[in-house]
């Protein structure tokens, strides 16, 4: 009986484990005289995980770094960091861990359906552009420059000041001037994720969840086949299909993407950078870097230093 109870909890185990990493559906609800939703969050909001919503969703970070993940796209953020992401485009900001100090972080967080004004209201001929860049939101983007600059005032007036009314005419104006500007990069280039049908959503955002929250630890092929409910083999085929890179690229692509930013915000040696990043092996680690970045990891900081210096002169 006590064997047969232990089997039972171990599965239990799994099981909740395997939940907890899925890409979380979050439902949004906006109040009874809004028809959209304006919030401001402090660091608690930067905890959420992998998830995705129907709404799109425009983001402000006013404070904090760390590592953004959009779709299959990984890349650094830090204050100022201004990105439109389209419907069930699975996402997380997830801030860097730096030992022995306090952790401050914020942001302003914009999200509304496309029927938000009526059915048919972005389909008016005055807001086509807005109409082509809900298109590329499709992909995740982030915006640069003036426009950065430009747009992430409006949203610290609008998130804090003006009746619903106003914030419904300045969220319409943010939009056309996010639209016009050419000063963006696509994030997700492939558009791999937000593209897929709602079967596929289903089956791929759980395991990029499971990558997000893994990728610093031993990744399981199995593991990852078993929650996409498929078999090692097909699912090597799927992901690549879906993806254009290998499971295992995907994997080493976060990795290293990791080591760079302990590269140059810590002091840390290299054998523990390649460690903590999940490489099991500093030769290994020093291989694919190169390949990479066509330096070794010592020289990628000593050239960071340098240009920062030079920055610092100038």
């Amino acid at each position: 009986m006590w064997i047969i109870l232990s089997e039972v909890i171990v599965n239990l185990a799994e099981i909740i484990k395997i939940s907890m990493i899925k890409a979380s559906f979050e439902v949004l609800q906006t109040g009874s005289r809004q028809s959209f939703l304006a919030r401001r969050f402090d660091q608690w909001a930067f905890d959420g995980p992998y998830h995705f919503h129907p709404e799109y969703e425009l983001t402000s970070i006013i404070k904090g770094t760390g590592k953004r993940y959009v779709g299959s796209h990984m890349e650094d953020f830090m204050a100022g960091d201004l990105v439109l992401l389209g419907p069930n485009l699975p996402h997380c900001w997830k801030l860097g861990q730096l030992t022995g100090q306090q952790i401050d972080a914020g942001a302003i967080v914009i999200q509304f359906n496309e029927s938000f004004l009526g059915d048919d209201f972005f389909n008016k001929p005055e807001l086509q552009e807005i109409k082509k860049l809900f298109q590329r939101s499709v992909s995740g983007v982030s915006f640069k420059g003036s426009t950065q600059a430009d747009v992430n005032e409006r949203l610290n007036v609008l998130s804090t000041k003006g009746s619903n009314f106003d914030k419904m005419i300045g969220l319409l104006d943010i939009l056309q001037r996010l639209a016009v500007s050419d000063e963006y990069t696509l994030l997700d280039q492939n558009q791999s994720i937000g593209e897929r049908t709602a079967a596929e959503q289903e089956r791929i955002n759980p395991v990029f969840a499971y990558l997000v929250e893994n990728f610093r630890q031993q990744v399981s092929l199995d593991k990852a086949a078993g929650i996409a409910n498929m078999t090692p083999n097909a699912f090597c085929k799927y992901f690549k299909k879906i993806t254009r890179k290998t499971f295992m690229e995907t994997i080493i692509d976060y990795r290293l993407n990791y080591a760079t930013q302990q590269l140059v915000q810590t002091d840390k040696p290299i054998s523990e950078i390649s460690f903590d990043s999940g490489f099991g092996d500093v030769s290994h680690f020093y291989k694919m870097f190169k390949v990479k970045m066509h330096m070794s990891p010592l020289n990628y900081r000593k050239k960071f230093v340098r240009d920062l210096d030079s920055r610092v002169v100038a």
